[in-house]
């Protein structure tokens, strides 16, 4: 399936198998709360549609985010958890790490390098 593009590209969804890969843009650092909001719940939607066996959160064109990225964090690993998924995280920047540091949100998720890395973890490939 190729990728599904949400509001304004400040999320893309792609699937390779049974896995799927959102990657939010850098635009999400900038964002307004209300319009993260609404893209983060349409990611949220298409995960529940189509729920994949595994996510790669993929941060590598995300240098900071705040609360309301978090809060979009963690409802994706709640989804994930119902549907029996897990989570990971890829190409989080040493700002973005010591982020989910401080709010031990790493310890919910393994952290990799690259999105490729993340994906043979949870068992797929590019």
């Amino acid at each position: 399936m190729p990728a599904e593009p949400t509001q304004s590209q400040s999320f893309r969804i792609e699937r390779h198998g049974d896995i799927a890969v959102v990657i939010p843009s850098p635009e999400v650092e900038s964002m307004q709360e209300v319009l993260i909001e609404q893209a983060a719940q349409m990611v949220v939607n298409s995960l529940k549609e189509a729920p994949p066996g595994g996510i790669v959160i993929d941060l590598s064109h995300v240098n900071y985010f705040g609360s309301v990225f978090l809060s979009f964090l963690l409802r994706c690993h709640t989804r994930a958890k119902k549907q029996g998924s897990e989570i990971v995280i890829a190409g989080a920047s040493e700002r973005t790490r010591e982020l989910l540091h401080l709010t031990a949100l790493d310890t919910l998720w393994a952290l990799y390098d690259t999105r490729d890395e993340a994906m043979d973890a949870l068992g797929g490939s590019d």
